[in-house]
């Protein structure tokens, strides 16, 4: 009970990434690059403390950190420029298909050859990512929206390779994070715009609460939970922000984003579990 309570927790919290970053954004209460800052400064700060609490230490040094740190970047500054324009819903769900797909496709070139049933799911999941993505007449905004959520996607993606082989992920992103810290202070000094109280408190709550807290959590409840299992959860994600996104946010509930996340998560649920033998269902 208390891993299903634990799960269902962080599956909200990395939903809650969207909401609060829309919520802060949209309405011009900080800029993107100042909240994407104070979130990192957030995450860092908790997730170094949980590290050290642990008695573990914080890697700063090794290739594996520069990668990280950059791809973690590129993620952090998509997700908060995309977020000027796009609902949380759609957001989530074009960056929760793109990572999925970019995994998908990294792990079919250099890894395992896909089987016919996972090329099924990872095209119905691509057309749904079609579908979301299919711009409105004149929506300019929409399309710049989009194509920042798409780098957000492929930073996040290449973040999730490149820890595959951490010992320790806790240990690992809290480095991460705080390496990102200076990239990202730079890039505040040129472009910063406004930042009032309330942009700021919503970031620090995404960057401690719904990104840090629930990294430790996921982290924690992962090694209970079996590799299809755990990714099959994550597929709530982009729904959970869907729903939050309309009552929360009063955003649209349209077909085409129904329809789209129904492609994406039906795609993504057929190639991540497998299909059970005679055997197996007897």
């Amino acid at each position: 009970m208390r891993l299903f309570f634990v799960t269902s927790f962080t599956m909200i919290a990395f939903a809650s990434n969207s909401i609060l970053t829309r919520m802060a954004i949209e309405p011009g209460h900080i800029d993107p690059i100042s909240f994407a800052l104070i979130r990192v400064l957030a995450g860092a700060a908790l997730l170094c403390g949980l590290v050290l609490m642990k008695g573990a230490k914080v890697p700063v040094r090794g290739r594996a950190r520069l990668i990280g740190a950059v791809s973690l970047c590129i993620y952090m500054i998509g997700f908060s420029v995309a977020y000027i324009t796009l609902d949380a819903g759609l957001g989530a769900l074009i960056l929760f298909g793109v990572v999925q797909i970019s995994m998908f496709t990294y792990g079919a070139v250099y890894g395992v050859t896909p089987t016919l049933r996972q090329l099924m799911g990872a095209g119905i999941a691509f057309l749904g990512l079609v579908v979301a993505l299919w711009p409105e007449p004149g929506d300019s905004g929409g399309i710049l929206g989009a194509a920042s959520m798409i780098c957000a996607g492929l930073g996040w993606a290449a973040y999730t390779i490149s820890g595959k082989s951490e010992a320790n992920p806790l240990a690992a992103t809290a480095a991460n994070f705080l390496i990102c810290l200076p990239i990202l202070l730079i890039l505040t000094f040129a472009f910063i715009e406004q930042a009032s109280g309330i942009g700021v408190l919503l970031a620090i709550l995404c960057g401690a609460l719904t990104s840090g807290l629930g990294y430790a959590l996921w982290y924690s409840v992962l090694p209970s939970l079996q590799q299809s299992v755990a990714a099959v959860v994550q597929l709530s994600v982009p729904i959970i922000a869907i729903l939050a996104g309309a009552l929360v946010l009063n955003e649209r509930l349209t077909l085409e984003i129904a329809v789209a996340a129904a492609l994406v998560v039906a795609g993504i649920g057929l190639a991540v579990t497998k299909q059970s033998s005679p055997a197996d269902r007897s």
